[in-house]
């Protein structure tokens, strides 16, 4: 299941079923049902049991009585110029303040493990084959407008993500039919069963109003949803667009009269009365802005800003209070990438040496005061990640792919190379010459040159200045090794639109990765997205075993075969040198003005920012006014 980023989607007899759709579901466990009528649930998890009973009064880890009021400003970089969520990464820069004012189907709890509540709807009932499942809205459900949440909003809201934009596509493409079942009933049919992760990323589809899309501006222009917009959109949320500066500002409201307010999964969250997203283009003007109080919030990604730059009068007299929260919700890969597209990086030998040549030690050093470590997994921070050499069931798993990968997979296991010192530099390097020579390449007059005699050169394409300065610290590094190496900045749209055709030669990319893996899998590594644009399959990747395991992850049956399968696709993924691991922090680092308070955070909440924080007024007035 994607995270944030995280990221949604995946895949008998309607006439068994239709007698009880008909009525308000009593919702009870599947022992308390016949065999032939699949439960309804207030909640739905990939395994195992819900914590949370049906009558649930809120979650554990919100105060209920958390005071509404205050206004949170909270920092954007980049800019914008869409509203319409629906061609976020096609067609413009899409605001972040758009995805909330919209609502799922469900909500995720954040004290568990891939387990999501009802919010828009109100129960949810799949057979024991997970070959389709029935989501039932909630009748109070309502618009901004006023007008219900209709099944004609969530079918129209599926097909229309997955026609227009690549991510929804790919990730809901096992979604073959959604139609309405009932009153309030929508029912999503699967290409096959055995998908179990299917009827809950289902539930996390973000409904659009049919009727606003279908509709006409205040200049009887008619709505086009496959445009951009800066019209400001008519959602169903706590919150909606009060006002805005294209491409600068973007202010919230809290709705007072919010349907949704005294649910279960929304009671003790969304407190601030206005949220406004400031748009920097640069994080030092970002973090400058933050210095004079013009921002409440900031989260630094930056280790050098933040060992340096957090040292102004309002961190030493506590007015501003830096903290890290620990990351338990996810790992991650962020690497230098290969686009395997291209001829030269199509043998993994000179993708090795790639990695032979980077200096993560001298850099952690040089650049982040030794703050961060280097990652050695596609799940990194997680028990998802793989190590030693496979055993037991992730061994029997692989030995499924054995003459599809490569023999390292099953005799050794995967470590980055090591430097710091010159003597490691050195034997890297010497490594490094040997893989390349192995392969074909040669070095004529200091150059290194491909088996048909032309020069490697490589171009990283970058969008940022923090980015830059990883990639200039490179350069001299494959540059030894005999490749002409140039760095190439552009600004975001540039560099979205050539990310997105795959017009590059290297770049640095992140994938998240949740607890419990699945569909997006195919839209990070598989080779039906490998050429379909805007995929997160950046690498190129075409691999018929990578595609068996990633299938091994979808379908398995519970948790242990979740990680031996998703340990197993880990190891294959190193072992081909897809990528230049960089490094990881396991923390996020944010610094904020002490207006604000919060309840003991869950465990996968991360910050909890900003749903699970409120304006404390007594803190506000020991600090002063606002700039």
């Amino acid at each position: 299941m994607a995270i944030s980023r995280r990221h949604l989607l995946q895949s008998g007899a309607i006439a068994a079923v239709a007698p009880a759709l008909g009525r308000l579901p009593v919702i009870e466990t599947a022992s308390a049902q016949s065999a032939a009528e699949p439960a309804w649930r207030h909640a739905l998890s990939l395994f195992g049991d819900v914590k949370y009973p049906p009558d649930f009064k809120r979650f554990d880890y919100v105060n209920p009585d958390a005071p509404k009021g205050g206004v949170a400003r909270l920092i954007s970089l980049g800019t914008y110029d869409n509203f319409n969520i629906a061609v976020a990464g096609i067609k413009g820069n899409i605001a972040a303040a758009s995805t909330q004012i919209y609502e799922t189907l469900m909500s995720k709890s954040q004290d568990e493990i891939a387990t999501e509540y009802g919010l828009l709807a109100e129960a949810a009932a799949h057979p024991d084959d997970f070959s389709w499942v029935i989501y039932r809205l909630r009748k109070e459900a309502r618009w901004h407008d006023g007008k219900p949440v209709t099944p004609e909003d969530v079918i129209f809201s599926l097909e229309t993500l997955k026609k227009l934009s690549p991510f929804y596509g790919s990730y809901y493409r096992h979604v073959v039919k959604a139609e309405k079942s009932g009153e309030r009933d929508i029912r999503f049919t699967f290409d096959g069963p055995g998908n179990r992760e299917l009827p809950t990323i289902v539930g996390e589809i973000p409904v659009l109003p049919k009727h606003w899309w279908e509709g006409t501006d205040d200049q009887g222009r008619k709505r086009d949803i496959s445009q951009t917009t800066l019209e400001k959109p008519l959602g169903s949320g706590p919150y909606r667009i009060k006002d805005f500066v294209a491409g600068r500002s973007v202010v919230l409201e809290r709705v007072k009269d919010y349907w949704g307010a005294n649910l279960p999964v929304r009671i003790g969250q969304n407190n601030f009365d206005e949220m406004r997203f400031e748009y920097y283009r640069d994080n030092n003007v970002a973090l400058e802005a933050f210095k004079a109080d013009q921002a409440d919030w900031i989260a630094e990604n930056s280790a050098k800003q933040w060992a340096t730059q957090y040292d102004f009068p309002a961190v030493i007299d506590k007015r501003v209070v830096k903290e890290e929260f620990p990351v338990n919700d996810s790992g991650r890969m962020q690497a230098f990438v290969f686009n395997t597209r291209r001829d030269q990086f199509r043998d993994a030998r000179l993708r090795r040496a790639f990695n032979y040549a980077y200096d993560f030690e001298e850099m952690n050093k040089q650049l982040f005061y030794g703050q961060y470590k280097r990652i050695g997994s596609y799940f990194d921070g997680t028990e998802l990640a793989c190590s030693g050499v496979p055993q037991g069931l992730e061994l029997q798993i692989l030995e499924t792919v054995r003459d599809k990968v490569p023999p390292e997979v099953f005799t050794t296991a995967y470590a980055n190379p090591v430097g710091g010192n010159p003597e490691n530099v050195r034997s890297n390097l010497r490594e490094a010459m040997k893989l390349v020579k192995d392969a074909g390449f040669a070095v004529k007059e200091r150059k290194l040159v491909d088996p048909s005699g032309r020069p490697v050169t490589v171009e990283i394409l970058v969008e940022s200045p923090s980015t830059e300065r990883i990639a200039l610290f490179y350069k001299p590094s494959l540059e030894r090794l005999g490749v002409t190496a140039s760095i190439r900045v552009v600004d975001a749209a540039q560099y979205e639109n050539r990310t997105r055709t795959f017009d590059f030669d290297m770049i640095i990319d992140q994938w998240g990765e949740s607890l419990s893996p699945g569909n997006e899998q195919r839209e990070f590594w598989g080779s039906k997205a490998a050429d379909a644009p805007g995929s997160r399959n950046t690498i190129g990747i075409t691999n018929p075993a990578i595609d068996a395991l990633i299938d091994k992850v979808i379908f398995a049956t519970n948790r242990e075969n979740l990680v031996a399968a998703t340990r197993a696709l880990d190891r294959v993924l190193l072992w081909n040198h897809y990528v230049v691991p960089q490094f990881t922090y396991p923390f996020s680092r944010y610094a904020r003005w002490d207006r604000f308070s919060h309840a003991p955070l869950p465990k996968y909440a991360r910050s909890g920012l900003p749903s699970l924080w409120w304006y404390d007024a007594g803190k506000a007035d020991r600090i002063g006014k606002r700039s």
